[in-house]
C-alpha cells in the first residue's frame, strides 16, 4: 500500500511518468505499475465526467431551465466544448457527457504509448498519440525529412491533461459516433459498457482498422483488465 501510494504523490507533483518507471526490468512489474500509475488518473476522469452528467440532468429536470440564464450559460459553455449543436438536446448531452471504460483507456494507453515508453510520453505527456496541424508540438521523427509535415505531436502539460483530451476526444469527435451510440444503447438496457465492447467501435482510432480492434481485445484479456470496468 505504501509504494502504491508513493507512485500517486510522484504522479500528482510531476504530473508524468516517474524516472523510477524506466528502470523497471521485470515486464511483469512494470506492467503492474503501468496499472497502478494511470487507473487512479481513469477514474479521477471518469468521476469528473460523471459529476459534468449530473449536473447537467439536474439543470433539464428544471422545467424553467431556459429562463435562467445562468443555466443556459453554463449549457452553451458546455455544448461548444463537447460540439452539441442544440442546448436544449437532453438525450445529445447524455450520449457524449459518459465516461469511458477504465480497460479500453488502458488498452489504448499501452499500445499507443508503448507502455509509457515512447518518445512521446517522455517528452510530451502524450499517451494517445493525439496530434495537432502546427509546428507547436514535437515534430516526428522521419526518414523523409526532405518532405514538409504539417502537423506535430501534441504536448500535454501533464498526463491527466493527455487523458482529459483522449476522452473528450472519444465523446465528441464523429468517428467515435458508433461507441457513444453503443454506450448509450447499453445504459438504456441497464447493462455495463466494458471494454471488450467499446473496442468493437474502434476501428477509426487507427490505420490499422481491424486489427487494432483485435489488438485491443487481445489487450484487455490477456490483462484482465476487463474487472475494472465492474467497479465505479
Amino acid at each position: 500500500m505504501k509504494k502504491i501510494i508513493g507512485f500517486l504523490l510522484v504522479i500528482n507533483l510531476y504530473g508524468a511518468f516517474p524516472s523510477w518507471y524506466y528502470n523497471i526490468k521485470e515486464t511483469s512489474k512494470q506492467k503492474k505499475a503501468f496499472v497502478e500509475i494511470l487507473l487512479p488518473l481513469i477514474k479521477e476522469e471518469n468521476k469528473k465526467i460523471l459529476n459534468l452528467r449530473k449536473k447537467i440532468i439536474e439543470i433539464f429536470n428544471d422545467p424553467y431551465f431556459l429562463l435562467d440564464k445562468k443555466k443556459v450559460e453554463f449549457l452553451a459553455k458546455v455544448a461548444k466544448k463537447y460540439k452539441i449543436k442544440n442546448i436544449t438536446d437532453k438525450e445529445e448531452f447524455l450520449k457524449k457527457i459518459d465516461t469511458i471504460p477504465p480497460s479500453l483507456a488502458l488498452a489504448q494507453a499501452a499500445i499507443e504509448s508503448g507502455w509509457g515508453k515512447s518518445r512521446f510520453v517522455k517528452e510530451a505527456n502524450n499517451i494517445f498519440g493525439h496530434w495537432i496541424y502546427s509546428n507547436k508540438g514535437i515534430k516526428p521523427k522521419s526518414k523523409y525529412d526532405h518532405i514538409k509535415i504539417d502537423y506535430s505531436i501534441r504536448i500535454f502539460p501533464t498526463l491527466e491533461d493527455s487523458l482529459a483530451a483522449y476522452m473528450l476526444n472519444l465523446n465528441r469527435n464523429r468517428a467515435y459516433r458508433k461507441f457513444r451510440e453503443k454506450r448509450w444503447k447499453y445504459k438504456e438496457e441497464n447493462k455495463t459498457f466494458t471494454g471488450l465492447e467499446a473496442a468493437e467501435t474502434m476501428k477509426n482510432y487507427s490505420q490499422l482498422k481491424e486489427k487494432y480492434v483485435t489488438l485491443l481485445k487481445k489487450m484487455i484479456i490477456s490483462n484482465h483488465w476487463d474487472k475494472f470496468d465492474k467497479t465505479p
